[in-house]
């Protein structure tokens, strides 16, 4: 059985195509349709979703949350009691095998093959490391899909007419812009645009520093000094941002450091606490993917709000304030990408019935790639080879010439960004190629290419002997290795999952 899943960085979700061809949410085993990205660490057993948020309260330091928002990152690490370190991927892992077993509960059957969504501004390091988490989950993860694809994907399978829609996917922790066209047979994405540290989480950490001030200022406390207060707090400031998406009023009630606390909070109010941080920077990343797509307004059709932070009104004012359209509300922003991810796994899948099989879709990269070179002043400075926005699988070449005679090895650090200023783009890997000793001035072609799952691969070609180097080996530091992949699967078949 093959499943989608929308890995998320608060709530997750996992979905199949039944036999009619109709892809359903498959309910965890407390029976809800979403579960929470939350993980806590309970001697021998790991607990994951509602039961661990609900005991982070009292036990803090033993949970862990918010875990997309550092995949891939080589420098996190979550320290459990019991000494073990656990990498963003082993953690990730740990969520899906979850959502795995729950599907498997559920279906009656075993669950091998999966297609997991991830952002579409998710960096190649990002999208090996949700590849690797699959992995050691247990999954063969038949291919990567972006968000807003999957989404639309969902929205539009029973739908004929040809229409351009841009989706608005603002999650816990991410956010995306995509705008594409999509008819009968068709799913092409024009453009799409980002922030992937920008999500409901952030209106979250607003809400808690007003307290954390609040509480300073009137009674000398310091919150960030009680760790179970601030995780009292997190969960508290959640529930007020959702309260305030139904209500025009709504209060935060807790104790602090034995001291009761009452704040109540308006709507405007918060809509005034977001806006310059928050709710302009999503405006500035739509006009920045409209203009991508060489596109005016009134060239949209619809616009679809996708994750659960897009379900505050604040949301919907700015976008038709700065759009004239107002959102669509059709699709239900927590399933629709769980929902779209199996409709693409079922059409991978020849002996699943699908709706999605004769859709074409065509995505593009969010990154443009290059490799770092020297300018005539010998200073380095990023050079551009893939632009961002090209339709995927693709590929782009470049001529470069070596810098001195008798060179008999080039460095190659390749780069994802869109500035020359090498302090402003990420190196997502590095390799020492050997040539034959060369005249400066020889060329060397150098290719890079997106794959269909967004991932990088770059190849070198002499031109001087005209021998082809091969695919370069991308020392992706960010990146478990094959080993540590090995290693990690091992210890999580091991580990009990509630």
């Amino acid at each position: 059985m093959v499943i989608g899943i929308d890995l998320g960085t608060t709530n997750s979700a996992v979905a199949y195509v039944d036999k009619s061809g109709t892809a359903q949410i498959i309910p965890n085993r407390e029976g809800q349709r979403t579960t929470p990205s939350v993980i806590l660490f309970n001697g021998d057993v790991q607990v994951v979703g509602e039961a661990a948020k609900s005991n982070s309260i009292i036990d803090p330091l033993n949970v862990v949350q918010f875990v997309k928002r550092n995949i891939g990152n080589e420098n996190f690490c979550f320290d459990s009691d019991d000494g073990e370190e656990y990498r963003a991927e082993e953690l990730s892992a740990v969520i899906l095998k979850r959502l795995k077993e729950d599907a498997e509960d559920f279906l009656g059957e075993a669950v091998t093959q999966a297609v997991i969504t991830v952002p579409a501004y998710f960096d190649d390091a990002q999208r090996k490391a949700t590849i690797d988490a699959g992995k050691i989950a247990g999954l063969d993860v038949l291919a990567i899909i972006n968000e807003p694809t999957a989404a639309a994907l969902a929205y539009g399978i029973d739908k004929s007419e040809k229409q351009r829609i841009m989706v608005y996917d603002l999650g816990g922790g991410t956010f995306d812009v995509t705008i594409m066209e999509i008819s009968e047979n068709d799913v092409i994405i024009n453009a799409t645009c980002g922030d992937r540290n920008l999500g409901g989480f952030d209106v979250d950490n607003t809400i808690m520093m007003y307290v954390s001030d609040y509480v300073s200022d009137e009674y000398g406390l310091d919150l960030m000094d009680d760790e179970n207060a601030m995780q009292d707090l997190r969960l508290k400031a959640e529930s007020l941002k959702k309260a305030l998406s139904s209500r025009e009023k709504a209060s935060i009630s807790m104790m602090a450091m034995g001291k009761p606390i009452k704040l109540e909070f308006t709507r405007d109010q918060l809509f005034d606490m977001i806006k310059d941080k928050f709710l302009d920077r999503t405006t500035d990343i739509m006009e920045l993917a409209k203009d991508d797509a060489g596109i005016h307004w009134s060239d949209i059709s619809k616009i679809l709000l996708v994750g659960g932070s897009s379900r505050m009104p604040a949301i919907r004012q700015v976008i038709k304030d700065l759009t004239g359209i107002e959102p669509s509300a059709e699709v239900n922003p927590d399933e629709v990408v769980a929902i779209g991810a199996a409709y693409y796994a079922s059409s991978l899948n020849p002996t699943t019935v699908s709706k999605a099989r004769d859709k074409k879709i065509i995505d593009v990269n969010s990154h443009s790639l290059g490799v770092i070179t020297h300018d005539d002043n010998d200073n380095p400075v990023n050079t551009i080879i893939l632009h961002r926005n090209q339709p995927i699988p693709a590929k782009s070449e470049q001529i470069f010439y070596t810098q001195s005679d008798n060179q008999n090895r080039i460095l190659i650090q390749v780069t994802e960004g869109e500035d020359e200023d090498i302090d402003y783009v990420k190196i997502i890997g590095t390799s020492e190629l050997r040539l034959n000793p060369h005249p400066a001035g020889s060329q060397i072609r150098i290719g890079i290419s997106y794959d269909k799952d967004g991932i990088v691969h770059v190849d070198v070609f002499d031109l001087e002997d005209n021998i082809d180097l091969g695919e370069m080996n991308i020392e992706r530091k960010s990146n478990l290795s094959q080993e540590e992949i090995d290693k990690s699967k091992d210890k999580l078949d091991k580990m009990k999952i509630d």
